[in-house]
Order: structure tokens, then C-alpha cells, then sequence
């Protein structure tokens, strides 16, 4: 458990409000936008630990908020958004059960790591416990963190009891496998609970998960968006110390446009996964200034000027539609990269789609491309160009394991589980081979 920060600042004084007294509070401690949640929800909030203390000046609570962290704990109980439900989104789970799954198979590699931030009451830790073990892989094979800032959530799951609200789905197979049925309540089996180590933290802390391993899969869903813009920012930087280079980022349906660093899509769009995209070059230096011409002289006719004098007047070939000369970029590969995950990660994916066609004719071939162009097209639906691309990106680079990865969700899609394997144990191969002796 991590050092708690001291001192934190109480609200301003003589606000009659309790919720907008405790406000300030909260948005230090939890990054909470007040607005995200509702004002309205914030002050019953408020109000409730009010009355179970006995103070009636909300300037005063908010001060006894401010110096007692077991009361800002119990505040926090009161305001965080804990509902959630086992396999919610369950082509999430299938799509992390077969990246695990080539993950694992790298022959000598330690096992695959999991973070799940926030974990409410462990249904979302729990679920994937149990989408990697019905893929085929034993406990020993992965490690699945689950962190939460809320004790009562922690000790929920910790219980692992759930009512019928837990289980939404339309397929419920899994909790025949999995759970203890009740009347009214079923019990996690403690073959799951053991796939998970529950702790407590606060991801806006500096040294959140400090000293663990880096993660290949995160799951950091349905937080963001509650988050002020400074939260969010902290938190994709947490999110991106914690991340394996070739790891897995997954989302909310809401959250990917949040984002500022370069993420590109990793799957479909109904799985809400992200992965690293090109990271910005350094800038070079400048060139020195370039001595005056000598008097009397004069350019040669026809002589073109200096390349740095020379300025586009309009927005580069391919640019994304409504690009104006402002908006004008270098259109390399990394600047076409970024640009075509920054429209997609916006929700624009046939924009998207259309830039990188139109820079595929200009650029030389390149597997990457290649690949972005097959995620796209899977996010649309447009399976068959999915393919094409995907292919296409191994005839360029047979050591990529993400379009290994990528075809066997689209041949699992197909009804194909036989070359869905065949395409995970390709990827495997691969990363056992980049993993060297």
C-alpha cells in the first residue's frame, strides 16, 4: 500500500454547499470532474457522511475531509461509480484471451501480466481470469493485478459473492464453471480468486505500481472519463510507464479520442484497445542562418531558393478532410501514422481509412501501414480488406506478431478456431524469436 499525500487543501471557507465544499478535495485526490458525475451526486454524497458524523457546516466537514484520510475514504465510497458486471463487453475478453494466449506460448518467457485499474468489485480481474483459463492457459502462465483507490470495492472482491445484477450477459455458461449458484447470490471459485492479487492504490500517485514489471495488457475502463483533463493526462502517463513496448491498452467505448499520446487502434473498434504508435523524432537542429549575399550580387535566374524558404500553401497530399494549411505536416511515414491513429482514435475511421489509401500511393510499401490500414478496416466491419492488409503486412514484415494476432481474431471470427490456432502458434513462433536465446 502506497504513502497517502498530507495536507490537502480544504475547501473554500464558509461554502454552504457540501458538495461544492468537498470538491476541491476530491478533484486532488481522485481527479474527479466534478461535472462528469453531477453536482447533484456529489452533494447527496456529501450529505450522507454529513449525517453519519453529526456535522451539519459543510465548511467544517470539508476541513475534517481534508485531515482525516479514514473519512476521505468513506467519502470516496460514497462518490465512486462502482456498477459493473462480469464479461461486460465480451469480445474485449476473447480478443485479451488470445493475445495472452501467443503471448504465452513464447517458449522460456515469464507470464503474461495483467493490470486492471480500477477493478470495482473484481468482476472485470475476475473475468479475465476466466477467459484465460477456458483458452487453454494455466495459472502459472499469467499474473493479473487488480487496483483500486475504494477499500469497499476491494473487499468485495475479495468476498467474491455476487447477485444477479453480475450477470447480465446472454451466455451465462461461464458462471456454471466458474461460481458457487446460489438462490440469490453466487460465489467465485477459488480457482479464479487465486488468478488475482488484489491491492490498494491510487493511480494519480507518482509511484503507483512503482517497482513491478511492466504489464503486457492493461485494462483501464470507464475511469477516464470521470477524470479532469490534468487526471487524465497523469493517468496516460502512469498507463504509459507501466506498459510493455508491445503492449495492449484497453479501453472504455467512450475513452480512446481522450488520449493525447500516440495510440493507434489494436483491434476492432467494438474491443477498444490501443497500442503504441510512432513516437515523434527529435527535432533537428537548426540550420545555421545563411550568410547574406554579397553586395551587388544576385540569384542566378532559375536558381531555386533555399529548401527552408520554401512553404506549402495548402495542406499535404492526403490530408485528412477540413485540413487547412495550418494544419500542414510532414507527411513521412511516422507523420501519416500518427495523423490517420489520431482521426481513427476520434471515431473517423473511414476519414481515416482514405489517408492512409491515398499516402500508400506516394509512400514506399510498409508494413505498418499495412497493418493500421487492416485495424481499420476490421473496425469497420470491412473484414475481407482486413485481411488483404494484413497479409499484406507479413509478406513485408514476417515477423510481425501483431498481424499474426490480428488474423487469428478474424479467422476465430470466421468460425476457423483450426487457423485461428495455427495464426496465434505463427505468433508465438515470432516472439520467441525476438525474445533471442
Amino acid at each position: 500500500m502506497m504513502a497517502r499525500p498530507r495536507n490537502l487543501p480544504a475547501s473554500a471557507p464558509g461554502a454552504a454547499d457540501p458538495g461544492a465544499a468537498v470538491e476541491p478535495i476530491l478533484r486532488r485526490w481522485l481527479g474527479l470532474d466534478a461535472q462528469a458525475i453531477g453536482l447533484p451526486s456529489l452533494r447527496r454524497a456529501a450529505e450522507s457522511r454529513m449525517a453519519a458524523v453529526g456535522q451539519a457546516d459543510a465548511a467544517a466537514y470539508a476541513d475534517l475531509v481534508a485531515r482525516s484520510p479514514a473519512e476521505r475514504d468513506l467519502l470516496v465510497e460514497e462518490v465512486v461509480v462502482g456498477e459493473s458486471w462480469f464479461f461486460r463487453d465480451p469480445q474485449v475478453f476473447e480478443y485479451v484471451a488470445g493475445s495472452a494466449t501467443a503471448r504465452a506460448a513464447v517458449p522460456g518467457r515469464g507470464p503474461v501480466r495483467i493490470l486492471c485499474i480500477p477493478c470495482a468489485g473484481g468482476e472485470e480481474p475476475y473475468s479475465v481470469a476466466m477467459a484465460l483459463l477456458d483458452a487453454g492457459l494455466e495459472p502459472c502462465q499469467f499474473v493479473i493485478d487488480a487496483v483500486d483507490v475504494s477499500h469497499a470495492a476491494l473487499i468485495r472482491a475479495a468476498r467474491g459473492s455476487y447477485s444477479l445484477n453480475a450477470f447480465r450477459n446472454a451466455d451465462l455458461s461461464f458462471r456454471d464453471r466458474w461460481f458457487t449458484v446460489g438462490a440469490t447470490r453466487s460465489v467465485v471459485a477459488d480457482r479464479i480468486r487465486g488468478c488475482v492479487a488484489l491491492s490498494w492504490g491510487n493511480v494519480l500517485e507518482p509511484d503507483f505500481c512503482a517497482g513491478r514489471p511492466a504489464y503486457d495488457i492493461i485494462f483501464c475502463r470507464n475511469l477516464l472519463i470521470y477524470l479532469t483533463a490534468e487526471a487524465r493526462r497523469r493517468v496516460e502517463e502512469t498507463v504509459d510507464r507501466l506498459l510493455v513496448a508491445d503492449g495492449i491498452l484497453v479501453l472504455g467505448a467512450a475513452e480512446p479520442p481522450i488520449l493525447r499520446g500516440a495510440w493507434l487502434p489494436a483491434g476492432a473498434a467494438s474491443v477498444f484497445a490501443l497500442r503504441r504508435g510512432p513516437r515523434p523524432a527529435a527535432a533537428p537542429a537548426p540550420a545555421p542562418a545563411a550568410a547574406p549575399p554579397a553586395a551587388g550580387s544576385s540569384r542566378v535566374a532559375g536558381q531555386r531558393p533555399p529548401a527552408a524558404a520554401i512553404r506549402p500553401s495548402g495542406p499535404p497530399p492526403g490530408a485528412p478532410v477540413g485540413a487547412t494549411a495550418a494544419d500542414a505536416q510532414p507527411d513521412d511515414l511516422p507523420t501519416v501514422l500518427r495523423r490517420a491513429g489520431e482521426i481513427a482514435n476520434a471515431g473517423r475511421h473511414a476519414e481515416s481509412i482514405a489517408y492512409c489509401e491515398e499516402a500508400r500511393t506516394r509512400l514506399p510499401p510498409s508494413a505498418d501501414l499495412f497493418f493500421l490500414l487492416g485495424m481499420l478496416h476490421q473496425a469497420v466491419g470491412a473484414l475481407d480488406s482486413a485481411e488483404s492488409c494484413l497479409h499484406k503486412t507479413l509478406y513485408l514484415d514476417a515477423n510481425h506478431e501483431e498481424a499474426f494476432l490480428a488474423l487469428a481474431l478474424l479467422a476465430a471470427q470466421r468460425g476457423d478456431p483450426r487457423m485461428a490456432e495455427t495464426y496465434r502458434q505463427s505468433a508465438g513462433r515470432v516472439l520467441a524469436r525476438k525474445a533471442g536465446p
